[in-house]
């Protein structure tokens, strides 16, 4: 499905030793297929990043930005004047933090699958060498879409419709250790909403239980588990909210208790449509752990059979190990008889 870019605009920001300079493009980009191709894999880097938050804006926080883009759709501002206006409250929230952000603040206005999309994304700079057919070293600056780090996401289409659900601004959370989170919601004006994680997991404990009081044998609930991860990863990947109708649609064998009026009458906190955590979900078909310079993953589906684990001595017994992994420790062994 193509990207409609409305709009673009791209400023630079330069912050080093407490001094944030802000260089403004002097009027929007012109939109043609370069710009729709880059735009296209600014949206997909997005949605695959994990870990973000739902916010939506709120009249205890700063509202420069909300009223000037509000004046942007009613025709009241235009949209490079709105982008300078950003930018100025960006400059501002980020002297408060101690980190240091150089990069392009790119705002972008575009439609995907009937949806209006506004984003909001500053992406650094990466040096990249090359050697000429002088064979001398040249070097050239790229943008590191895939290490993007500060974004949000507004859906104007949500925005319209949905705003009481809280949950119309995305964002992503950062890494660990920085406030880029907070950063963030403070420039744009925001409080976090829904929780994906916390709705994420409330979902996988009502399938669960859903599963064990249906009787389904291991190989179902197997399957079943497998196709609940495949319709969240689905979400996942193109940025849309998972249904508890069709999740219901995938779990349930015939109409005689279906996976949504369980849901109902257990009283889970879940809520009709969420934002998918992939991380979490990905619980529900593998296992996997590390620490101790030991790291494990394995399918779920093989717990019981080529896995057994016996929680008395805290053991792992793997039947028919990976081939590469054989190879090695084949190999270790016979050097060590040496």
């Amino acid at each position: 499905m193509a990207i409609d870019v409305k709009k673009l605009v791209v400023h630079y920001v330069d912050k080093k030793d407490d001094d944030t300079q802000i260089h403004l493009r002097n009027d929007e980009m012109a939109v043609n297929e370069k710009v729709a191709v880059f735009i296209e894999q600014l949206h997909h880097a997005y949605n695959g990043k994990p870990g973000k938050g739902y916010c939506a804006f709120s009249g205890d926080k700063n509202s420069v930005v909300a009223s000037a883009m509000q004046s942007y759709r009613n025709d009241e501002l235009g949209f490079w004047h709105m982008t300078e206006q950003a930018t100025i409250v960006l400059k501002e929230e980020l002297n408060k933090y101690a980190f240091n952000e150089t990069g392009y603040l790119i705002f972008c206005h575009y439609q995907y699958v009937a949806t209006d999309y506004m984003l909001i994304a500053m992406i650094n700079i990466k040096e990249h060498y090359s050697i000429t057919s002088e064979l001398d070293l040249a070097s050239s600056r790229h943008l590191d879409i895939s290490r993007m780090q500060l974004a949000a996401r507004i859906d104007l289409t949500a925005w319209d419709t949905q705003a009481e659900d809280n949950r119309y601004i995305s964002f992503i959370k950062g890494r660990a250790g920085r406030k880029v989170a907070d950063f963030f919601l403070d420039f744009l004006g925001c409080e976090e909403g829904i929780d994906p994680k916390q709705q994420s997991q409330v979902m996988l404990s009502a399938v669960e239980d859903y599963l064990s009081e249906q009787q389904f044998d291991k190989s179902e609930k197997d399957d079943l588990r497998k196709q609940v991860f495949d319709y969240c990863n689905d979400c996942v990947t193109t940025g849309e909210d998972a249904n508890v109708s069709e999740l219901s649609a995938t779990l349930t064998k015939g109409d005689d208790n279906p996976f949504e009026s369980f849901c109902k009458e257990q009283s889970y906190d879940l809520e009709e449509s969420f934002p998918v955590d992939k991380k979490t979900v990905t619980s529900m078909v593998k296992f996997s752990g590390l620490g101790g310079g030991v790291s494990i993953s394995f399918e779920r589906k093989h717990l019981g059979e080529r896995v057994m684990y016996n929680d008395a001595t805290d053991t792992l017994v793997i039947k028919g190990i990976p081939p590469n992994l054989k190879d090695q420790l084949q190999r270790f062994m016979e050097n060590e008889k040496e």
